[in-house]
């Protein structure tokens, strides 16, 4: 496998797109985001999905191409390229999941204040999303004590000075 993937994982508002964009820059790597196939819907079992059209091509060294979900209409919106290259962040939620091990040669979990990420997260998405947002935290929760993403990581880093 010629590109060499980096997951940035985290729970929402951690820091971890921050994060991901400076590890992006630093070695000239396109981000995909988990969130492009995540919605308030389907926040976690749209894996299989990443694999087939991004994960399995580029093992295959083979560009990747994917459809973004749009999280306001619930639908599924362009189409991206994820070209084979040295590098790739694949930043968001469950981006570390162990359905993802074989591609990963990196794995980042980034810790946060879940007052802080709750904090972040209304003021990116408004006080309309609390309630939504309580629901993620819940199936992040669900997550993390299913997989332990921090104890499969490379790195453990803090988010708390990200944003």
């Amino acid at each position: 496998m010629r590109c060499r993937i980096v997951a940035i994982d985290g729970p929402g508002g951690a820091g971890k797109s921050t994060l991901a964009a400076r590890v992006a820059g630093a070695l000239d790597a396109q981000v995909v985001r988990t969130d492009d196939f995540a919605s308030w819907d389907e926040p976690f079992e749209w894996w299989p999905r990443l694999i087939k059209q991004v994960l399995a091509p580029l093992s295959r060294n083979q560009p990747g191409r994917y459809q973004r979900s749009d999280w306001p209409t619930r639908r599924l919106a362009e189409w991206h390229d994820v070209p084979v290259a040295p590098f790739l962040v694949l930043e968001g939620v469950s981006s570390s999941r162990q359905a993802f091990a074989r591609y990963l040669a990196f794995r980042v979990w980034v810790e946060t204040p879940r007052a802080e990420r709750l904090r972040r997260g209304l003021e990116r998405d408004g006080e309309d999303a609390l309630d939504p947002w309580r629901v993620w935290m819940a199936r992040e929760d669900a997550y993390v004590a299913a997989e332990h993403p921090e104890e499969h990581a490379d790195l453990v880093a803090s988010g708390s000075g990200h944003a």
